[in-house]
């Protein structure tokens, strides 16, 4: 498929449906995502605006509205994500009037009635967040990351985030008991069991669904980026080069210019002209080194 050169003119999307491929385009998404072709993308990551959030950059969407805002958007997803890709959503509901909202509940549910597998749930923990407290609560430190695919067999490259052992495995590993060799049931009939003899020599771990990482520190032109490893640990699991990235919310770029970084190809969306033009920007002067 040709590729385009990056734009931010939706107009210069041909009429019948072509991939814009690396491409940063200003406009509504939901308009926009119906000119892209079906099954033609690998892995949605995006942050949308979150309710009565950012009314200066995005206008604010009532948690009342926000399910009714943000369904018709992720119908055209399901169309043009591929059978293999996953979509992530970073998404975190908000306190209304003392008590958490159910708008990201509600999307849950709605999304898996429009067909869509809500297959796990990942959590971002900021690990450098700041204290507050409120009368009833205390500050987040975490958001949602959703997965979502199309079908159980999807493209997952689980190697490509493996992290090292650390250093419990130089004791626990030392000495290993005779139910350290075998699948040892656990005491408290949760049904859980292991076999703790498999990690000896192993230099990496599989990692588990929380993802520590801190949020972005410095002016990014934006009042709500996620930091570049967010959108980077997902890639390398979902992805492989060449793939196609998606952010229908993509804000300065921060999606799209890990993806140019890690080799895959990238849409951006996004409904502030300024926010397209800076991606570029960003784009066109090497944001960041090339990653593997």
């Amino acid at each position: 498929m040709e590729e385009l050169e990056p734009t931010l003119d939706v107009f210069s999307i041909q009429k019948e449906k072509q991939l814009p491929i690396n491409s940063i385009i200003h406009g509504d998404c939901e308009e926009i995502l119906k000119k892209i072709p079906d099954n033609s993308i690998d892995l949605i990551v995006t942050s949308p605006p979150y309710a009565d959030s950012r009314k200066k950059t995005y206008g604010g969407i009532s948690p009342d509205k926000y399910v009714e805002w943000f369904l018709p958007k992720t119908k055209d997803l399901l169309r043009v994500l591929k059978p293999t890709g996953t979509f992530i959503l970073n998404i975190k509901e908000k306190a209304v009037n003392g008590e958490r909202h159910t708008y990201v509940i509600e999307i849950i549910l709605n999304m898996r009635k429009q067909g869509w597998l809500w297959t796990e749930e990942f959590v971002w923990h900021k690990r450098n967040c700041y204290p507050g407290k409120w009368p009833n609560r205390f500050r987040d430190a975490w958001e949602r990351c959703l997965q979502f695919n199309k079908d159980k067999r999807f493209n997952m490259y689980q190697e490509a985030v493996m992290v090292p052992m650390g250093d419990w495995a130089q004791t626990r590993l030392k000495s290993l008991s005779e139910t350290d060799k075998i699948r040892d049931e656990s005491k408290s009939n949760s049904g859980f069991g292991k076999n703790v003899s498999k990690w000896v020599g192993r230099e990496n771990a599989y990692p588990t669904n929380v993802l520590y990482l801190a949020t972005e520190c410095y002016n990014r032109n934006h009042s709500a980026t996620f930091p570049f490893s967010l959108p980077e640990w997902f890639i390398k699991l979902f992805t492989k080069v060449g793939d196609v990235v998606l952010d229908p919310f993509v804000g300065v770029g921060t999606t799209a210019i890990v993806a140019n970084n890690m080799h895959r190809r990238y849409v951006g969306i996004d409904i502030k002209k300024e926010y397209c033009e800076f991606a570029k920007k960003e784009i066109n002067n090497g944001k960041r080194k090339r990653t593997k």
